[in-house]
């Protein structure tokens, strides 16, 4: 097979930049297998509000998912968006709750998307040098990602600003806290 790359780009800087979106990738496909898990799961008051709010989100998430992989192949790599390169590239435990309440998965949610996030940030900073347009790809997804977990906190903010699920960080821990 012949080498490919992006025109002005190292072979070497665009396996980093491959390797990096790779991770995200696995990330992404988690991400929105965990919404719609959530979306399925959630009961109680609000569940409607919050049932149609996930749905978007996960549709949104699924583009996310596209994009990189196809970012990947334009690199000259292959992306692996297989349920084994998920478990794989998996730095994160399997999303914890079953049937619970409202707030209960929305506290679970808010931790997902601080990890989600934290890790997005990191591979924007890491992709800043070897290739700005994937960085900049990575930065439209932040920008949702960010407001999705908006969306997911104003559920948890009480009239004071503080959230329910303050200082936890796990699943279990922010689910409990927010019931």
């Amino acid at each position: 097979m012949p080498e490919f790359t992006i025109p002005g780009m190292t072979k070497k800087d665009s396996v980093k930049v491959a390797q990096i979106l790779q991770k995200q990738l696995s990330t992404y496909n988690d991400l929105h297998l965990t919404l719609k898990h959530v979306h399925w799961n959630v009961v109680g008051p609000n569940f409607i509000g919050v049932h149609e709010m996930i749905d978007p989100q996960v549709v949104l998430v699924r583009g996310f998912a596209d994009e990189t992989a196809e970012r990947i192949a334009a690199l000259g790599e292959s992306p692996q968006g297989t349920p084994g390169a998920i478990i794989k590239d998996r730095t994160w435990n399997d999303y914890s709750l079953g049937r619970d309440t409202v707030l209960a998965h929305l506290g679970a949610l808010d931790v997902v998307y601080r990890g989600v996030i934290e890790d997005t940030r990191k591979a924007i900073s890491d992709t800043d040098k070897p290739d700005p347009v994937t960085q900049d790809m990575l930065i439209g997804h932040a920008a949702e990602l960010e407001k999705f977990q908006w969306f997911v906190r104003a559920h948890l903010e009480n009239a004071g600003g503080q959230l329910s699920d303050s200082g936890q960080r796990t699943e279990k821990g922010a689910a409990a806290k927010s019931r």
